[in-house]
């Protein structure tokens, strides 16, 4: 290792008093506000007479917070959007109006094409070709591709009138999962873990997985780590992908010949580097890679002992079914996010993508849903028996739903469906949520709602809720705006499905 220059000091020193113009105004605001703040606040400031300190520095700074529902959440994130017509929306009445052209119909309606349908020639209607059946005690109508989430209906609150602004999967998962169809801006993981902190400092807060997919026929869009990454937040908040193959983190282990001992030495000194640094200069950015540094120190030990599965036991494995033993499968990730969350990170989200099904859906879809079926229900039943499903969220769904027409060619066995903004379908379990129910209604052809929408930024705000946010007033200051998860159009909680 080649030695520092014996006036490495100095040269450190006047590099770091180079203080820019920005820097400058943003240390003397910060320095008056607190002033400000104190004047006005008096001996109230250090909690005198008052709540105590730690109530009042709670209200000061953190005001979003209110009682949570849940402590953690794993968002399923079904990238392609699902059909909601062919697994939970059931319409029996269109099975008579097979092959019905609705080009007039959707002329009336003012409805947006892609550009893969707008060239039709007719837009025959398809009804779903497979059976429905009412199960549990709520009678939810659920499609005969999905049975053990049949066998769990009970457990479930279904939004059947969900509906968003984009038609396109790249703007329509931007949206969902980080409130706006504009580049940049902060994942919904991201904003959990900045509101909320982490509760194991082994672990990241924010966890992704991105599971394999066992069909060979799906059609596999790309997404982007916009879906998950912190945008304007500090790059602390960013979600930590897990891989399906080697190490679960790169350069994970010690290089050869570098003992632990010598590698906590190098950080304390890096860390050394850094606090001087940043009191000079003051740029968050630099105490976010010293807490990534430290992070990584620790994952170190923490990430080999959460991926060694060799303790689950043979029941636990049959729960999730038969792909659960291989790693990086959908059964996988489930598992492996019940046990991230059951050590304590803050929010998981699983990605699975192919469910974007312009053709041959009857045949890909079906294969999609085995993929993930019994996995879902072992989750949701593996949180119960553990005591964890009342205080863990699981949120399940695309980003948006399908036409009720064919795209393509109709027959009685075979058929495509195009994206559809105006309705769709996801569930939700556990952590506040009220089981056993369905909210909202669609029309008699799954194309408009009819009673209780609820938007993406409405599903935002609940989710929030639920977690202990009040989104009204959970915000960060970037670009001299006040960025919200839900935006600047009005959000609602969706309160006709909370427990």
């Amino acid at each position: 290792m080649t030695p520092l220059p014996p006036d490495w000091q100095a040269t450190f020193d006047a590099y770091n008093a180079a203080l820019t113009r920005r820097q400058f105004f943003r240390n003397s605001g910060t320095g008056l506000g607190v002033a400000a703040l104190a004047s006005l606040l008096g001996p109230r400031l250090l909690g005198a007479n008052t709540a105590s300190a730690d109530t009042l520095r709670t209200a000061m700074t953190e005001p979003w917070k209110i009682a949570p529902k849940a402590k953690r959440a794993i968002y399923i994130s079904l990238i392609g959007a699902p059909s909601q017509l062919d697994l939970f929306d059931y319409k029996p009445a269109l099975k008579t109006r097979f092959r019905e052209d609705l080009k007039s119909y959707l002329g009336n309606q003012g409805e947006r094409l892609t550009g893969m349908t707008s060239g039709q020639a007719s837009f025959p209607l398809a009804p779903s070709i497979f059976k429905f059946a009412q199960h549990g005690q709520s009678g939810m109508w659920i499609s005969e591709l999905l049975p053990y989430i049949a066998k769990m209906s009970d457990d479930l609150c279904f939004i059947r009138s969900m509906k968003t602004d984009a038609i396109n999967h790249e703007p329509a998962n931007q949206l969902v999962y980080t409130g706006s169809m504009q580049n940049g801006k902060a994942s919904m993981g991201s904003w959990l873990s900045y509101g909320l902190g982490s509760m194991n400092e082994d672990l990241p807060s924010f966890v992704v997985l991105h599971a394999k997919h066992s069909s060979p026929f799906s059609n596999v869009q790309a997404i982007s780590s916009r879906l998950w990454g912190s945008g304007f937040l500090p790059g602390k908040y960013a979600g930590v992908s897990l891989r399906t193959q080697g190490d679960p983190v790169l350069y994970l282990n010690d290089a050869p010949g570098i003992p632990r001992e010598l590698r906590r030495r190098m950080l304390d000194g890096l860390g050394e580097l850094n606090r001087r640094s940043y009191e000079q200069i003051g740029d968050p950015e630099i105490q976010t890679r010293t807490q990534q540094y430290e992070m990584a120190f620790r994952m170190q030990s923490s990430v080999p002992e959460l991926a060694d599965m060799s303790g689950e036991s043979a029941a636990t494995y049959d729960l999730y079914g038969e792909y659960s033993r291989t790693r990086g499968s959908f059964a996988s990730s489930a598992l492996m996010a019940r046990r991230l969350v059951e050590r304590g990170v803050r929010f998981v989200q699983i990605f699975h993508r192919g469910w974007d099904q312009h053709g041959s859906l009857p045949r890909d879809l079906a294969a999609q849903c085995k993929d993930v079926d019994q996995a879902c229900y072992g989750l949701v039943q593996d949180l119960k028996q553990r005591g964890m499903l009342d205080d863990t969220l699981v949120i399940w769904g695309g980003e948006f739903g399908r036409t009720v027409y064919s795209q393509g060619t109709l027959t009685e066995t075979n058929y495509g469906r195009d994206h559809h903004p105006r309705c769709f379908t996801i569930w939700m379990a556990g952590g506040g949520v009220k089981p056993g129910t369905v909210y909202g209604e669609t029309d008699e052809m799954s194309y408009n709602i009819v009673r209780d929408p609820v938007h993406v930024r409405d599903l935002h705000a609940t989710i929030l809720h639920l977690m202990g946010i009040n989104h009204h007033r959970f915000s960060f200051k970037s670009q001299g705006l006040d960025q919200k998860l839900t935006g600047v159009v009005e959000a609602n909680v969706v309160k006709g499905i909370l427990a």
